[in-house]
């Protein structure tokens, strides 16, 4: 049986607390993310967020927040950037667009290969750039469609001058910082 997008609602409303999403039908239940790939993503949304908000170029959402992907499935990266042209307007539920700009956090419990394929489905569906961060590694990896991967490291800078002119995201910025 093939579920829909109003099972997932359902679902949600039954199961407030849960993260989920819809994919090829099927509703995945995700855990909670280990605190430091959590933590990293939080780094990468405040200073997106810093950098988009007073020049009024888009949205940023954490990881709660569900794309309605063209191919009906939900998906929720952990950071996202769409483009205000695309979405003027919040709304309390998912949102039916693709975004321009994802990341990808991986956790402690997150296999490389899915998060490789669930940055391929965003990028075949529109996204012009997913990024695959990986706080182990300490490393970036910048897909684009139809391009290999750019690796970035500590020492390296993010840059987007096609969505964000402008902005920079130093790697080693973004890393949970160690207090003595």
């Amino acid at each position: 049986m093939s579920l829909t997008v109003q099972d997932l609602e359902n679902m949600q409303q039954q199961y407030p607390d849960y993260r989920m999403e819809l994919v090829d039908g099927n509703i995945i239940v995700m855990s909670p993310s280990g605190y430091q790939s959590d933590e990293v993503a939080a780094a990468i949304i405040a200073q997106l967020s810093n950098w988009v908000r007073p020049r009024k170029l888009g949205r940023v959402a954490a990881s709660s927040a569900g794309f309605i992907l063209p191919n009906s499935n939900v998906r929720a990266p952990d950071a996202s950037f769409v483009r205000a042209d695309k979405l003027k307007r919040s709304s309390e539920n998912y949102v039916q667009v693709v975004p321009d700009l994802t990341f990808e956090v991986k956790s402690k419990s997150d296999s490389l290969k899915s998060l490789r394929e669930k940055i391929q489905e965003f990028l075949e569906l529109g996204t012009q750039v997913s990024v695959l961060v990986d706080p182990r590694t300490r490393t970036m990896e910048v897909y684009r469609l139809g391009q290999a991967a750019i690796v970035l490291q500590d020492g390296d800078v993010l840059t987007v001058p096609d969505l964000l002119p402008g902005w920079q995201l130093a790697v080693e910025e973004v890393w949970s910082p160690e207090f003595d």
